[in-house]
């Protein structure tokens, strides 16, 4: 399962903050059911309320209809005040609700239906309101007295419940903090600990290839999180590294052994050559003495093919390791490169552009020697491949990097199986040991090819 850094980070909190809402969850219900209850206990209290209303209004109706029955007169504001206490005592019966033990029993419809028929207009015989008067209040007492029981019974109920609440919600609250703290705080440390752990590894393979220790990291198994895609990259790049200081470190010896070479050849072959023709030389300031004239020619003949031989030997020399870029630097090789072996008739027209600012450049002897490689490749393939009658040679500074252009009027690289060329391979990896970059795009010319490499310079 993969889990994200993201994830792991957030499990701790979501985990307290899930079983806090949890909690709220259930003293919210805890408190629903007590409001429920409380709501209950109003109703029957309303109820009483309304039934002790109901008796006073009946026993205040029950006497006036009494003495009005009793003088025989009835004045206006007296029949005015009978249908006020009458409308009072349904008002007051209509209250009533049902609750409890009184829900199924149809006792309150009852009662409704006996405080109907207590309306003065319906019977004026006194014997029978009386009846009616007495059975209503009997039926009233009744649940009245069933009223009083349930209120008493549903208040203390209310203590009991408040107290064993306050109990239950002390207890889970305290369960559920504790729950959340532990929790919490095991995730973090696990997580953290975990994370901590593989950041420090990866921080310290980080150290030893920055070192120059190139160590090939352990790449994990599967990628579970970010950290391990980290890890693979790093493994991945210290691959590459090890790759490209190969390639350094093979040029640099390549280029030592050259530098080396040329150094024998000067200080032996050449010294041994130019020692003969001294001697040659010396012969043919003879000739006038005792040298004859075929053995003249024949000396001549030697010194020629000789100084050819040391010539080529020297140029041998320059191609192992020019002198020049040790003496005057980058640019200057590059130039004399051009004057000594591409300024023929025979060959295409160049023109050859330094910026000033490269020779403020702190390049060292290996990246020196490798620019300059890759500029007589780029020069070659122009003159051998290019069919070119002009190409341009320029060694520029653009914000802080370094651009080598080499760019042609010929006939472009058309296919892309020129781009796989071993002279082609071998300018890539040569670039790529020093990490610049290179690319051929379209000239700037109606048809050609440019070739430029890009090396940045702090």
């Amino acid at each position: 399962m993969r889990i994200t850094i993201k994830q792991q980070v957030l499990l701790a909190p979501a985990t307290v903050l899930t079983l806090l809402v949890f909690l709220l969850i259930f003293m919210h219900y805890t408190y629903w059911n007590l409001s429920n209850k409380r709501r209950e206990a109003k109703a029957v209290g309303s109820s009483f309320i309304a039934l002790a209303e109901a008796d006073m209004a009946a026993r205040r109706l029950h006497l006036l209809l009494r003495g009005l029955q009793q003088t025989g007169m009835a004045a206006p504001e007296d029949m005015a005040l009978v249908a006020d206490l009458y409308e009072r005592l349904l008002t007051a019966v209509d209250r009533i609700q049902p609750f409890g033990p009184l829900k199924d029993t149809g006792q309150i419809d009852r009662l409704r239906s006996l405080a109907e028929d207590l309306n003065p207009a319906s019977s004026p015989d006194e014997q029978r309101i009386a009846e009616r008067f007495a059975v209503f209040r009997a039926e009233l007492s009744s649940l009245s007295n069933v009223t009083q029981i349930q209120l008493n019974k549903m208040r203390l109920l209310h203590e009991e419940d408040v107290t064993r609440l306050v109990e239950r919600t002390t207890q889970v609250s305290i369960a559920v903090l504790a729950l959340a703290l532990v929790l919490g705080l095991f995730l973090s440390i696990y997580f953290s600990r975990r994370l901590l752990q593989r950041i420090q590894h990866l921080s310290r393979n980080a150290v030893t290839i920055a070192d120059g220790s190139l160590v090939l990291p352990e790449a994990p198994d599967r990628i579970r999180d970010e950290l391990d895609t980290l890890a693979l990259s790093i493994n991945r790049m210290t691959k590459r590294l090890i790759r490209v200081v190969g390639t350094e470190k093979l040029l640099e010896g390549a280029e030592e052994e050259r530098r080396r070479i040329a150094m024998d050849l000067h200080d032996q072959s050449l010294s041994d050559l130019s020692s003969i023709l001294r001697g040659l030389q010396g012969l043919q300031g003879l000739q006038g003495t005792s040298l004859t004239g075929e053995l003249h020619e024949k000396t001549a003949h030697l010194t020629h093919e000789l100084e050819h031989a040391i010539s080529n030997l020297r140029d041998i020399m320059n191609n192992l390791h020019p002198q020049t870029l040790d003496i005057l630097g980058l640019g200057a090789a590059i130039e004399a490169h051009l004057e000594q072996h591409c300024d023929s008739m025979e060959l295409p027209e160049y023109h050859f552009y330094l910026d000033p600012r490269v020779e403020e450049l702190q390049l060292d002897r290996t990246k020196q020697l490798t620019l300059y490689r890759i500029a007589i490749e780029a020069i070659q393939n122009v003159i051998k491949h290019a069919s070119a009658s002009r190409y341009e040679v320029s060694l520029e500074v653009r914000e802080h990097n370094l651009i080598l252009a080499v760019e042609d009027n010929g006939c472009g690289i058309i296919e892309k199986s020129n781009y796989q060329g071993r002279g082609l391979n071998n300018i890539r990896e040569r670039a790529r040991a020093i990490s610049a970059e290179v690319v051929w795009k379209q000239s700037r010319f109606s048809s050609g090819t440019r070739f430029e490499l890009t090396l940045h310079c702090t």
